[in-house]
């Protein structure tokens, strides 16, 4: 629990990949090599959901590769093996349970279901503190723009989702929706595990932000079960996160803040060239940045009211973080602090994060290849266009092959 100010520094490929045997980390290299070929990763990501669908016989494929990479199993057991190691290393998880998109009242509460499994599962372990949900994975997409789009008329910070604009079915539609996501978060809070609520698109996020600030004012009470994902690539969202503070402070609850940049932008911003309205993405990537440090400083500012979670592949900002706690003389294990990244990136934040004591975790997807393509296809993408990503996944990666060969 250390207060003394300590120098972090992410260039320790030996901390980074130590959970990695050679074969593992040769691996890895002709991965991030192969995403680094854009036109490869653009066919790659057309063909292989309709592959997928029609049935070819690719899933070893995709087993050995990038399902490897980024997912920790199809089933929790299977998960249960990466958690493990991790574990060895200090670092805890994020589970998420991957499925995407598939909509429709029966498979809503499957979801619900199969989310309060994974609650239970975490309970049992000792380094899954967190699990994910995505509101999309309860709700019909078009029910949350409807109630979006109604928000819209609005002005100010209301935290409150406008129903007015339902028909009968729909009340009862949102109705189920807020029944299973307060099901999933009296589990939480019954078994101790956090609930980080993901973002979604623009157009659908207020219903979500809403309905994620009544979980918090009744969960949030006195520790926090409940996080609202903040993407600070828009504009608008470091206004939303202090006016989020605001409204928690007021109703007397614990403010759960994960910031993360964001997942949507090229999307966000064709849809708003398409129907002529301003996008909410930032202008450019400093805009960005700046914004997402403001709320690193605002969120340790105010640490005793909310609970943050760093949630970021950006060097400088988990950097930042741990020099403004050190300023402040914060234990680097202060329970209102963590730090995740994605598994399968970034892993010397993660592991030199965890070498120096902070609370980090990563974010740890699960479920049947089939049904995680959507999010395997994200990454693929975003390791070919992630401006310097792939590259600096590869140099470490080098860099500790030859450490190894070296020794």
């Amino acid at each position: 629990m250390s207060k003394t100010a300590v120098a972090v520094s992410f260039d320790n490929t030996e901390n980074a990949f130590a959970y990695k045997s050679d074969k593992e980390l040769k691996k890895a290299y002709f991965l991030f090599s192969s995403m680094g070929y854009q036109a490869l990763v653009k066919l790659g990501t057309r063909v292989t959901p309709w592959a997928i669908r029609t049935g070819l016989p690719i899933k070893n494929l995709i087993r050995n590769t990038i399902f490897e990479q980024f997912v920790g199993g199809e089933t929790l057991d299977e998960t249960a093996r990466v958690a493990a190691k991790l574990k060895q290393f200090n670092v805890q998880v994020i589970l998420d349970y991957g499925v995407e998109g598939i909509e429709g009242e029966e498979n809503f509460d499957h979801g619900t279901d199969e989310f309060i499994k994974v609650i239970e599962y975490a309970a049992t372990q000792p380094n899954i503190p967190f699990m994910s949900v995505k509101i999309t994975g309860l709700a019909r997409f078009a029910l949350l723009e409807k109630l979006d789009a109604a928000a819209a008329t609005k002005s100010g910070f209301e935290g409150k989702v406008h129903t007015e604009v339902l028909t009968a079915a729909e009340k009862n539609e949102w109705q189920r929706v807020e029944e299973r996501i307060t099901r999933i978060c009296e589990a939480a809070a019954a078994k101790g595990i956090g609930v980080l609520i993901d973002a979604e698109e623009s157009w659908i996020q207020d219903p979500v932000d809403a309905l994620t600030m009544q979980m918090m004012e009744k969960f949030n009470r006195k520790r926090t079960v409940i996080y609202n994902t903040i993407q600070l690539y828009r504009h608008d969202r470091l206004q939303f996160l202090k006016d989020s503070f605001a409204s928690a402070q007021q109703k007397s609850f614990i403010l759960g803040a994960k910031l993360v940049r964001g997942a949507y932008m090229e999307k966000e911003r064709k849809r708003a060239a398409a129907m002529n309205y301003q996008s909410p993405i930032q202008p450019n990537k400093k805009a960005a940045d700046d914004d997402y440090n403001s709320a690193l400083e605002f969120c340790v500012d105010y640490l005793e009211h909310i609970s943050l979670i760093v949630a970021s592949h950006n060097e400088f900002s988990n950097l930042y973080t741990t020099q403004l706690l050190d300023k402040k003389g914060i234990p680097h294990n202060h329970p209102h602090v963590h730090f995740s990244q994605l598994y399968g990136m970034s892993d010397n934040i993660t592991f030199n994060l965890a070498k120096n004591s902070f609370r980090v975790s990563k974010y740890l997807p699960f479920g049947p290849i089939k049904d995680v393509i959507p999010y395997l296809m994200r990454r693929a993408q975003e390791n070919s266009s992630v401006s310097g990503q792939t590259g600096r996944e590869l140099g470490l990666i080098k860099k500790e092959m030859e450490r190894r060969k070296d020794s």
